[in-house]
C-alpha cells in the first residue's frame, strides 16, 4: 500500500512539473511573441529569397550563359581567338561579354579560362595572367591547365621565379598521365636555365619513375645525363 502511495505521489509531482513547464513555455511565448514571429518571418523570407534566386534567377541565367557560350567556344576551337573573345557571330556574345554579362555563372568563371588562354595565344600576355588569376578552377584537371597557362604566361613576361612557381603548382596540384609530365618538363627546363640543376633532375627523375610511357619519359633519359 505504503509503494502505492508514492508511486501516486510520484505521478502526481510529474503531471505537476509538465504543467509547469507548459505554463513557462506559454508565459515565454505570450512575453516575446512579437520577438518569435519575427524571427520566423525573417527565416521564412530568407528560404523564400533563396527558392526564388536559385530556380527563377540563377538557373535561368545559368542556361542563357551556356547557350551564349557555344558559338564563342566554336571560334575558340577554331583558333580564331580574337573572334572568341569579342565577336563569335550571329549576334552572340563573346567571352568578354559572358564575363561581363553572367557574373555569378558557371559559364562566365569558365570563360575567363578561355579568355586567358585566348590572350595567351594573342600573345597579350598580362591580359592572358590577369584572367587566368581570376579563374577558380573546378575538379582535379582545370587546376592543372589554369596554372600550366599561367607558367607559359609568366615565362612570356620574363617573369621566371612566377614561371616557376606556377609550373610546379600545375605538375603537383594534381596526377594526370599527360599534364603533369608536360609541366614537370617545362619546370625542369626552366629550373636549368636558372642555374638550378638538382631541382631540375628531381623533375626529371620523377618522370622516369612515374611517367616512363609519356612522351617525355620516352626522352627524359638525356635531360637527366645532361644535369647529372
Amino acid at each position: 500500500m505504503a509503494r502505492r502511495r508514492n508511486t501516486k505521489k510520484k505521478d502526481d509531482e510529474t503531471l505537476v512539473d509538465l504543467v509547469e513547464a507548459r505554463d513557462n513555455v506559454q508565459d515565454y511565448f505570450g512575453q516575446n511573441q512579437a520577438k518569435i514571429i519575427g524571427i520566423a518571418a525573417i527565416l521564412a523570407l530568407l528560404i523564400g529569397g533563396f527558392f526564388v534566386y536559385k530556380f527563377l534567377i540563377q538557373e535561368p541565367k545559368e542556361k542563357q550563359a551556356m547557350e551564349a557560350m557555344y558559338w564563342a567556344e566554336y571560334q575558340f576551337s577554331r583558333d580564331s581567338f580574337s573572334n572568341a573573345l569579342e565577336n563569335p557571330g550571329r549576334g552572340f556574345e563573346g567571352f568578354l561579354d559572358i564575363i561581363d554579362n553572367y557574373g555569378g555563372t558557371s559559364a562566365s568563371n569558365l570563360s575567363k579560362y578561355y579568355a586567358g588562354i585566348s590572350y595567351l595565344n594573342l600573345g597579350k600576355y598580362d591580359a592572358a595572367v590577369d584572367y587566368l588569376e581570376s579563374f577558380s578552377p573546378k575538379g582535379s584537371i582545370t587546376p592543372i591547365m589554369k596554372y600550366g597557362a599561367l607558367g607559359d604566361a609568366y615565362s612570356e613576361l620574363n617573369d621566371l621565379d612566377k614561371a616557376l612557381s606556377s609550373y610546379k603548382q600545375a605538375a603537383n596540384t594534381d596526377v594526370n598521365d599527360f599534364l603533369t609530365p608536360y609541366y614537370l618538363h617545362k619546370y625542369g627546363l626552366l629550373c636549368e636555365r636558372q642555374g638550378n640543376p638538382s631541382d631540375a633532375l628531381s623533375a626529371y627523375n620523377r618522370i622516369k619513375k612515374d611517367f616512363p610511357n609519356s612522351s617525355e619519359g620516352n626522352t627524359i633519359d638525356k635531360y637527366i645525363v645532361r644535369v647529372q
